[in-house]
Order: C-alpha cells, then sequence, then structure tokens
C-alpha cells in the first residue's frame, strides 16, 4: 500500500521540506488550498488552536514540527539553554488545545527523546537535527498507521453498503489516508463498490468542507447530509456501517469525538448498525480511566452565532459549543487499529493489543 491510493491534487495537511515546516489552512477549504509556512511557534500555536490544523494525529505531528520550528533559533545557545527552550516552547504549543491526546503525546516523546540523546550530543545544533529526525519519524510513523488501520478495517466494508462517517477522519486530519477514512480508501482500491454518507458536522461543517471534498477527489461514490438527517437515513434502511475517527481513547474504551458523534452512536445502537472507531494506538490513552475524565474543549460562541460569515442569532444569546463528546464504550461496536481490532471489554482488548503502550 503507498501514496497511490490518494490521488496527488490532494494536499497534506503539514509538511517538512528542506528544513521548514507548512501548514494547509484547512479553514479555507474546499473554495482555496493556501499553504503556509510556520515561521514561529507563535504561528503553530495558533495554527493548531484556529484549527488550520486539526484531526488528532495531524495536531501530534504539527506539535513535533512545532517544536522544531520553536527550537530552531536556539541552535548556537548552550545546551542548557536550548533544553530550557524546549520545555517552555513545549508547555506553549500544549495549551493550544485540549481534547486531543496526540497533541501532549507528540510533545512528551520529543522531550524524552532530547533527554536521552542529550548526553551524546555535541552541542544544540547537534541535538537539533537529532529532534527534526525524531520530528520526520514521528510522521512516518503516523503514514504507517494509517495503513494498518487501512488494511485491517477495510474487510468491514462490503459490496453494496452505505457507510456513515461524523466529521473529518480522513488524509487531511492525519499523514496519509487518514484513520476512518483508511477503511474506505483500501477497500475502494480494492474495487469495492460502496457509499460513504458524510455527516455535515455543525458548527464548523468538517464533514461538508473537508470529508466530501477529499473523498471526492479520490473518486469515492459520497453524498453529503446534514447532521440532523442521520436518524432518517438510518430509517430507510440506508446505513449500513458507521465508522468515525476519534481524539482520545480512554482506558476502558470510551471515545472523545467530535460533538455530534454521541447522537450516532445513539442512534445506530437503536437501528442495530454496527458502530466502529479507528484510531491510532497513539491517541489511546491508558492513563485516562474513563471518558468522564477527559477535558472536552469549549470553542467561541461566533461559531454557533453566525454561518457563512452571517450572524444567525440574536445578540447576547447564551451559547453552548462544546467541540467534542464522549460516546461510551457500550456503544462502540469495535476500535479499528493498526494492530487489529479491538472489541469489548476494551480495558483487557486494548492492552493486549498495545501492552507496551499500557505500560509506559
Amino acid at each position: 500500500m503507498n501514496k497511490e491510493l490518494l490521488p496527488a491534487s490532494l494536499p497534506r495537511a503539514v509538511s517538512w521540506q528542506e528544513g521548514e515546516m507548512f501548514m494547509l489552512d484547512q479553514t479555507r477549504l474546499p473554495l482555496e488550498t493556501v499553504i503556509e509556512k510556520m515561521e514561529t511557534v507563535e504561528d503553530v500555536w495558533q495554527g493548531i488552536k484556529v484549527l488550520k490544523v486539526r484531526g488528532a494525529p495531524a495536531i501530534g505531528i504539527a506539535a513535533a514540527y512545532g517544536l522544531c520550528v520553536a527550537l530552531k533559533p536556539y541552535r548556537a545557545q548552550p545546551l542548557d539553554l536550548f533544553m530550557r527552550e524546549l520545555e517552555k516552547s513545549s508547555d506553549y504549543l500544549d495549551s493550544a488545545r485540549p481534547t486531543a491526546v496526540n497533541l501532549g503525546w507528540a510533545l512528551r516523546r520529543m522531550k524524552n527523546f532530547a533527554s536521552r540523546m542529550i548526553d551524546g550530543a555535541e552541542n544544540s545544533a547537534a541535538l537539533y537535527d537529532l529532534l527534526v529526525a525524531e520530528a520526520i519519524r514521528i510522521h512516518e510513523e503516523d503514514k504507517a498507521l494509517c495503513r494498518g488501520m487501512g488494511e485491517n478495517g477495510a474487510p468491514l466494508i462490503k459490496e453494496g453498503m452505505g457507510v456513515l462517517t461524523h466529521c473529518n477522519a480522513g488524509s487531511l486530519a492525519t499523514s496519509e489516508l487518514g484513520t476512518a477514512t483508511a477503511p474506505m480508501y483500501v477497500a475502494h482500491a480494492a474495487g469495492v463498490k460502496f457509499r460513504v454518507y458524510a455527516d455535515e458536522t455543525r458548527p464548523l461543517l468538517q464533514g461538508a468542507r473537508l470529508t466530501s471534498w477529499e473523498l471526492q477527489q479520490a473518486g469515492i461514490d459520497v453524498t453529503l447530509n446534514t447532521d440532523n438527517m442521520v436518524a432518517h437515513l438510518m430509517a430507510q434502511g440506508l446505513i449500513d456501517l458507521v465508522i468515525v475517527g476519534t481524539d482520545r481513547v480512554a482506558a476502558n474504551g470510551d471515545v472523545a469525538n467530535k460533538i455530534g458523534t454521541l447522537g450516532v452512536a445513539i442512534l445506530a445502537q437503536h437501528f442495530g448498525i454496527p458502530f466502529y472507531v479507528a484510531c491510532p494506538s497513539s491517541t489511546i490513552d491508558f492513563d485516562t480511566m474513563s471518558g468522564t475524565d477527559i477535558p472536552i474543549e469549549q470553542r467561541e460562541s461566533e461559531e454557533v452565532t453566525e454561518f457563512g460569515m452571517r450572524r444567525t442569532a440574536p445578540e447576547a444569546v447564551k451559547v453552548a459549543n462544546p467541540a467534542f463528546d464522549v460516546t461510551p464504550a457500550d456503544l462502540v461496536t469495535g476500535i479499528i487499529t493498526e494492530k487489529g481490532i479491538a472489541v469489548a471489554p476494551y480495558a483487557s482488548s486494548l492492552r493486549n493489543l498495545f501492552p507496551k503502550e499500557a505500560a509506559e
């Protein structure tokens, strides 16, 4: 499996080219494709905060490269100053968004790597080069994780099926094939004919702007629907399978994903439709025991009170705008990972699939 599963016209969320970091501004898709050079750590923080880059794996990759952006001016400084800046910039980047576990995971990995390598590094410039190489490894490893999820999840998609997905857990949210979309790309490449229903995903329309666009670019049969049409589609027998992504999986299998996912899971259970979650091992948080311990990001009211740059709500109205909700493990049919599909009870099946990560 390789990049040929994706069309060449589909841009990558994050890239590192000739010592510089570039980020696709996903807030401007699908009408404009704008790729920005990240000049400072503040640029990277802002890009994560305002969702120029989004999706747990892509956020982790951006954080790793963002730390390199932050440290680049310190290559000629003493190692102790370099390490202090690494700690400071890591804390700063980690503050951009609270729910996606890959953000903190990638930054901890980079810090731990630096701590292991510092004694053998001749100077800060040498340590910086090692950190860049580690960030590139994180990026490349995610590509392999996406392929693994694609291979393991593709057999779930049968000829003629209708597959529903929510938000964007596609190539734009990761390094390559996506999480929820990876099985779709693999099944499509194998010649399986199926149709995808993409939830619009209010309030920021990631399903409309991103998922429907990237699947259309890849030649996959995709139909866009608003979030409140899901029950009707299921009642009509149009949905046979649900696959969504996730920003954090707790040790017990509870899943935090884009707001609205819980409603889809409840509907799937009512209609007897399998509900699968696709995620790499880096998104499983064994230190978080259950979904009640997952912090839920609250976003700005303007995302709800405005639509298409036009105000659609009365002034001064109270607004609830949680970015995520938590789907309990008992609503999840299986969790698609790069090592296989975990099933209930998740507290044991996830640890059996990832004993090393669970022990760390």
